[in-house]
């Protein structure tokens, strides 16, 4: 029975536009799904950004996390959402769109509980406004609001929950995405009060550890070093990601490896513009995505050929998901 036959079609409808409006890049990449898997990738996706938006005050991440917002309002507003999460998870209706088609999704692709919980858990530490000393201190953080996401994402498309090694996989490509997100918006997340880079590696290019320091043209230089340090740190887990699509359906690994390119290249942008990266914002054009689209829909193709059947390459060296290790980075959430 298809997804739309046996749930509202309009929970469906908001998480096609909420993808729509929030995020062109992977709603471009969502065209290479199959229909019932595009209809729960949406759904899970309009989740993901109702949670994300409330936390900051945003609409659809369109504009600047609202800085006006008291950590007492942003922690009610974080167990509203815990509350409603846990009605999703327990398939009761909730009234809100994106908590009920969330329902949607965990009943059908059996979800297991502790993933979107630990979403909430990362967007706790924005609530505790934390910031990262080390980069495996900002990695946990990335895990939380990104990495995570990509596990679900891998279930809903296929991936069996126990499949650890492909989730692992999918894991590194949140984390690419996050840490692209990181320095793409550092200057308008330091006017915001918040700083995600590592801490250690701002203080080692002589940046002050403040904000306004970061948001200091005085100091641009410095802190494009910090960027382009931690957009190379990305393309570690983008390289490891690549090859965990191997592991999954030929129209799921196209989606995935568009999205991959699309979001490589807005960090590659950011270094080819150096300290001008955030005079505007950084984006790609519509004709460019298509050609970086389409060149993920050649290499799923290459790796459906040739590579199905080979043994992932080791993660030597990168960020472990593991519970114990994200519980100790979100101790106070």
């Amino acid at each position: 029975m298809g997804v739309l036959s046996d749930q509202p079609a309009a929970l469906a409808a908001y998480g096609a536009d909420a993808i729509a409006k929030g995020s062109k890049s992977f709603a471009l990449a969502s065209l290479f799904f199959d229909k019932e898997t595009q209809a729960q990738v949406h759904m899970l996706y309009a989740w993901c950004r109702h949670c994300d938006d409330v936390i900051d005050g945003q609409t659809l991440g369109g504009d600047a996390p609202d800085a006006t917002l008291s950590q007492a309002e942003m922690q009610s507003r974080l167990e509203t959402l815990r509350a409603q999460t846990r009605l999703a998870l327990a398939d009761k209706p909730t009234g809100a769109p994106a908590f009920d088609g969330f329902a949607t999704v965990v009943r059908r692709c059996a979800m297991p509980e502790r993933y979107p919980m630990d979403l909430l858990k990362g967007f706790a530490q924005d609530v505790d406004r934390q910031t990262y000393p080390t980069i495996d201190d900002l990695m946990g953080y990335c895990y939380g609001v990104a990495g995570v996401v990509g596990v679900m994402m891998a279930i809903v498309m296929g991936v069996a929950p126990d499949e650890e090694e492909t989730l692992d996989r999918a894991c590194d490509l949140g984390l690419a995405f996050q840490l692209t997100n990181v320095c793409r918006d550092v200057i308008d997340d330091a006017a915001g009060g918040r700083i995600y880079l590592p801490l250690d590696w701002l203080s080692d290019a002589g940046v002050p550890l403040s904000p306004e320091a970061v948001c200091d043209v005085r100091y641009r230089d410095a802190v494009v070093r910090v960027v382009h340090r931690t957009l190379f740190e990305a393309d570690r887990y983008y390289a490891s990601a690549s090859q965990g699509a191997r592991r999954l359906p030929l129209r799921a690994a196209s989606a995935v490896l568009a999205a991959r390119n699309v979001y490589r290249e807005i960090g590659r942008r950011v270094i080819n513009r150096g300290a001008r990266a955030w005079d505007s914002r950084t984006v790609i054009s519509a004709p460019r995505k298509a050609w970086l689209a389409a060149s993920g829909i050649t290499a799923s193709l290459v790796q459906a050929g040739l590579c199905r059947h080979r043994s992932l390459a080791g993660r030597d060296g990168l960020w472990s998901r593991s519970p114990d290790n994200y519980s100790v980075k979100t101790a106070s959430a």
